[in-house]
C-alpha cells in the first residue's frame, strides 16, 4: 500500500483540510497588510500594523482577558436565556398553528430590532452598573436563529413514524423522546451554533452605550477615543479570539450531538 492509497493519511488530510485553507488566508492577509504598512502605503496613525497589535496585546494580555470574561459571560447568559426561550416557544408553536401564526411577526420584529438602538434604553432601564441589559441584548440576537432552526426540526418528523409511534399505542412523551427529538436535535444545535457568534458581537455592541466599563466593548471604545489605535485594535484581536472560542465550543456541541444521533 502506498502513502497516498493509505486511508489514514487521507483521513488525515482531509481532516485538516477545511481548517488550512482559513489560516493560510488569513496569514497571507496579515503579511500583505504589514507590507502595506512598512512601505508607508497607509499611515499607522490610521491603520496600526499586526506588529503593533500583537505587541499592544501581549503587553495587555491581563486586561483583555479581564474584559473577555465580562463580555464572555453577558454572551453566554445570552446565549442561554435565549435558547431556552426559543425552544420552549418553538415547541409550542409546532403543536399549535395558531400560536405558531401568533408568534411569525413578533419573531420577524426581532430579527430586525437595531442593537445600537435598544442598547442605551435597556442600559438606562437596568442602572449603570447592571449588567442586564447587555445580557438581555444578547438573548434577543440569540432568540431568533434558534427559534427558527428548533421549529424547523420539530416540523422534519416524517407523519410514517409518528403513525408507527400510535400503531404502538406509545405516549406523547415517548414518541417526542424516541421520534421527534431526534430528529429536531441537529436542527437545534445549528441554531445554537449561529446564534453564538451573534451573542458575542450584540454583547460587545452593547457595551459601548452606558453599563458597567469592564467588558471588551467599552474598553475598545475608550482606546480609540484616547487615539491609542494599537491598543484598542488589541482588544479588538481579543474580541475576535472570544467569538472564535464561542463559534468552536458550540461547533463542537454540534459534531457531539450529531455523532450520538448517527448524522454526518
Amino acid at each position: 500500500m502506498t502513502v497516498a492509497s493509505d486511508p489514514r493519511v487521507r483521513g488525515g488530510s482531509s481532516a485538516w483540510g477545511p481548517l488550512a485553507w482559513p489560516v493560510a488566508l488569513g496569514v497571507v492577509g496579515v503579511v500583505l497588510w504589514q507590507a502595506v504598512i512598512a512601505l508607508g502605503f497607509v499611515d499607522e496613525y490610521v491603520l496600526p500594523s499586526p506588529a503593533a497589535i500583537v505587541v499592544e496585546f501581549v503587553a495587555f494580555l491581563p486586561a483583555i482577558a479581564e474584559g473577555a470574561a465580562v463580555t464572555g459571560g453577558n454572551a453566554a447568559v445570552g446565549l442561554l436565556g435565549g435558547s431556552v426561550v426559543a425552544i420552549a416557544l418553538a415547541a409550542v408553536a409546532a403543536s399549535r398553528r395558531l400560536i405558531d401564526g401568533m408568534l411569525a411577526p413578533l419573531v420577524a420584529a426581532l430579527a430586525v430590532i437595531p442593537i445600537v438602538a435598544l442598547a442605551p434604553v435597556l442600559n438606562t432601564m437596568f442602572g449603570a452598573d447592571s449588567q442586564t441589559g447587555r445580557q438581555m441584548i444578547a438573548g434577543i440576537a440569540t432568540f431568533t436563529p434558534v427559534f427558527l432552526g428548533t421549529l424547523r426540526g420539530l416540523r422534519q418528523t416524517a407523519p410514517v413514524h409518528r403513525d408507527l409511534m400510535r400503531a404502538y399505542a406509545a405516549s406523547g412523551w415517548q414518541s417526542f423522546r424516541v421520534v421527534t427529538l431526534p430528529t429536531a436535535t441537529p436542527h437545534v444545535v445549528t441554531g445554537i451554533r449561529i446564534a453564538s457568534s451573534l451573542a458575542v458581537i450584540s454583547a460587545l455592541v452593547a457595551e459601548y452605550f452606558g453599563g458597567p466599563r469592564g467588558g471588551l466593548g467599552g474598553l475598545i471604545s475608550t482606546y480609540a477615543a484616547q487615539s491609542a489605535y494599537a491598543r484598542s485594535w488589541a482588544f479588538v484581536l481579543g474580541a475576535i479570539l472570544l467569538g472564535v472560542l464561542f463559534y468552536a465550543v458550540t461547533s463542537g456541541v454540534e459534531r457531539v450531538a450529531n455523532a450520538r444521533l448517527g448524522h454526518r
